[in-house]
């Protein structure tokens, strides 16, 4: 693998493992997989182990997009500063830093979505409107996916 890219939000079982699948499913679209690695985390450890809430999962499979995987807390191998670190807000953005430092490649996933005036993606878990969480991340992924593309010549 060349690039690898880490999704944060703050339990990792909504927003970061909606956009590890959705991008997993862009870079496999792409033939990409071989140079792409793809994964996703939580500042916090509440969910640990646990599988993605049932609004994620459900939305995901509406799209026809497969995920099985587990919660799991950030740890410093994720910040590597290789990674491009996709933090969901500001909030898991202070988190990081506060924890890791500063890292080169650290942003918001809505820092690469063209089509929205939103920074921050809301937290489902909370709002529970996964459909619209779903369009926001699908926006910043496909401009993370060209962004990534283009600095890596792939």
């Amino acid at each position: 693998m060349s690039v690898n890219v880490v999704f944060v939000c703050l339990g990792n079982i909504c927003r970061s493992p909606m956009a590890e699948a959705v991008f997993q499913h862009l870079v496999d679209e792409a033939g990409l997989s071989d140079k792409i690695a793809v994964d996703s985390c939580g500042t916090g450890a509440w969910h640990v182990g646990e599988a993605a809430h049932r609004g994620t999962k459900q939305v995901l499979a509406r799209h026809n997009i497969p995920y099985n995987g587990r919660s799991r807390q950030v740890n410093a191998a994720d910040m590597d500063p290789d990674n491009y670190v996709v933090a969901m807000d500001d909030s898991n953005m202070r988190d990081l830093k506060r924890r890791f430092g500063d890292h080169p490649r650290l942003y918001r996933l809505l820092d690469f979505a063209p089509n929205t005036n939103e920074h921050n993606v809301p937290d489902p878990y909370y709002t529970g409107n996964f459909e619209y969480v779903y369009q926001l991340v699908s926006d910043g992924c496909r401009g993370l996916l060209q962004t990534i593309r283009a600095e890596n010549k792939l």
